[in-house]
């Protein structure tokens, strides 16, 4: 069957109409685990290199389609070697769909107790703290900032990373899923001019990187050990760990809207 015949609109059906459902989401989760990583360029220049192979043979360049039909096979091979972490990333995401997670049991919960705990254990020792959970939106770009980690979510080595001399003090914990996967990271700082003047470089580094990611910041005061959370640019500070898991749990399995709190409705709080 040529193109022509497979896009004839008269043959379609409902089988054609799940063939191309079925196909869709299978590109869809090929696709999902590279957005925000520099695999993004290497996927687009192997579309180039395929483009211009079938230029070739329509302008039947013959010496050039020679050399790259024999090195084709070699392309394989190489694709799987590169991308064989993002693969292991598609396969891991159609375990994730919507229909399939109901049936397994939620990750949500246990990061969550781990945050949780990380960041009632900061406060209770005034120890400041600045942990990034990825979600829909890649931070590849804070990522390589940091130091690479690579760890099992644990109480433990966040508390080890924060705590006062060690070499990972400075800057941002960023976590994809349930693994710590940078440390020590840079952020940008926002420029919203109605920010409070008491909210110092790591509240204001919070809510810069939630201004341009849809990132949830837990934030731990070193001078006031008030526990904060960040969404989409909007800060809600004095939470206790009960308060911080219940917020948690909502906005990570996104069972809700994240609230809408301006500063000054914020600030009256306190």
């Amino acid at each position: 069957m040529n193109l022509t015949e497979l896009i004839n609109l008269e043959r379609l059906g409902w089988n054609a109409a799940i063939d191309i459902l079925i196909v869709s989401a299978l590109i869809y989760n090929l696709l999902l685990p590279i957005r925000g990583t520099r695999t993004v360029q290497m996927a687009l220049g192997l579309g180039i290199l395929t483009i211009f192979f079938y230029l070739t043979r329509w302008l039947h360049l013959e010496m050039i389609q020679w050399i790259l039909t024999n090195l084709l096979p070699y392309f394989v091979f190489g694709i799987i070697v590169l991308f064989a972490a993002e693969i292991r990333r598609a396969l891991a995401n159609i375990g994730e769909n919507p229909l399939i997670r109901q049936f397994s049991p939620s990750p949500f919960v246990e990061t969550c107790d781990e945050i949780v705990l990380v960041a009632t254990t900061l406060a209770s020792q005034r120890i400041g703290g600045l942990i990034v959970i990825e979600r829909s939106i890649g931070l590849k770009s804070y990522i390589e900032s940091g130091i690479a980690i690579d760890a099992a979510l644990s109480h433990d080595l966040l508390v080890a990373i924060f705590s006062p001399g060690a070499p990972l003090h400075d800057g941002a914990v960023i976590i994809q899923k349930d693994r710590i996967t940078a440390a020590s990271c840079f952020l940008p700082l926002t420029v919203n001019l109605k920010l409070s003047k008491e909210f110092g470089a790591r509240h204001r580094a919070a809510i810069g990187v939630t201004e341009e990611s849809d990132a949830l910041v837990v934030v731990i005061s070193e001078e006031t050990g008030i526990i904060s959370i960040v969404v989409g640019g909007q800060i809600e500070r004095s939470l206790d760990g009960e308060s911080l898991r219940q917020r948690l749990e909502v906005i990570l399995a996104g069972r809700e809207p994240e609230k809408e709190l301006g500063f000054s409705a914020m600030l009256e709080r306190q």
